[in-house]
């Protein structure tokens, strides 16, 4: 199966062009079922070995050890596709990860902040320090254009038209869209962009990543988190909030204001709409909260 899953993961990075994200997630989730087959079964089975009832018992396991939901039914969709091309590549019969049935996931609202909320997180890297320069760039950014934080770390030098007040994204599944960015935003990353100091050393991916870390190369991911972090601490902001969050409130800001859904679609990268529809149950939800507070006769028709 190790054999295999090299073979898989090399198809996924040449012929699917695959992110370096997605590529990682699909091998951490096959080593996991490798290490479920060693230590269940003191080997490691090839795909032609691998047969429904053995997945059965995977998947069972996920469950005793308290997965979620989602986490479950990502590792599945791993198996599928990696069966799948275990099967066209003549390295097993069938798919056995096919008959497997995915756990039905309930949708949660997702978690966003008010505009004073926002607004207290922007402010809360300091000004007069040119890592505060950076991080409030990098918040404005994110806020102002909807981006994930991978888009954020993947941003270039060149993806930045300062004059048309866009950026070039390459989203999920390396497919690209242009991102509006708001004025507030340009400001920060002007300013940021007259301190930005790379290392003239390194290579040309991490010299021409805009946002770099204090030793002048690209930063990552995790570098984001925790740095959103130290100023969700210092704002007072809910523990909920996640990188993802300024995302999530990019998104419900935009239709609260009255934007169209395809709109925040598009804004957003989404392949479906059924991913954004999520964030009109938002604004909904507001808007009744809203009413059931304001309107004199909102309590006594819902106690009758």
């Amino acid at each position: 199966m190790q054999t295999a899953t090299r073979a898989f993961l090399n198809y996924l990075k040449v012929e699917r062009n695959a992110s370096e994200l997605t590529i990682k997630s699909y091998k951490d989730d096959l080593e996991h079922l490798q290490e479920f087959f060693q230590e269940q079964h003191g080997r490691i089975f090839d795909p032609q070995e691998i047969e429904v009832p053995q997945l059965r018992a995977y998947v069972a396991y996920l469950h005793e050890c308290g997965y979620a939901r989602s986490t479950v039914a990502r590792r599945l969709a791993c198996l599928r596709s990696f069966f799948r091309y275990c099967n066209r590549e003549g390295l097993c019969d069938t798919n056995p990860a096919k008959p497997l049935r995915t756990p039905r996931a309930g949708r949660k609202l997702p978690h966003f902040l008010t505009t004073d909320e926002v607004g207290r997180l922007l402010l809360a890297p300091p000004a007069n320090k040119n890592d505060g320069l950076r991080d409030r760039a990098i918040l404005e950014t994110m806020y102002s254009a909807g981006l994930r934080v991978a888009e954020v770390v993947g941003l270039n030098l060149g993806d930045y038209d300062r004059s048309a007040g866009i950026l070039r994204v390459l989203g999920k599944g390396r497919k690209e869209r242009i991102a509006p960015v708001g004025s507030f935003a340009m400001k920060a990353l002007d300013r940021y962009l007259e301190i930005r100091q790379p290392d003239t050393t390194a290579d040309a991916d991490n010299q021409q990543a805009i946002f770099l870390n204090r030793f002048g190369r690209r930063l990552t991911t995790r570098s984001i988190g925790r740095m959103l972090e130290k100023h969700i601490q210092t704002s007072g902001l809910s523990s909920q909030t996640s990188p993802h969050t300024l995302r999530h409130s990019f998104a419900t800001h935009l239709l609260d204001g009255g934007a169209d859904l395809r709109c925040v679609q598009e804004l957003l990268g989404h392949k479906s709409l059924t991913t954004t529809q999520i964030y009109t149950h938002v604004s909904t939800r507001r808007l009744r909260e809203t009413y059931e507070a304001s309107h004199p006769h909102a309590q006594g028709r819902a106690d009758s």
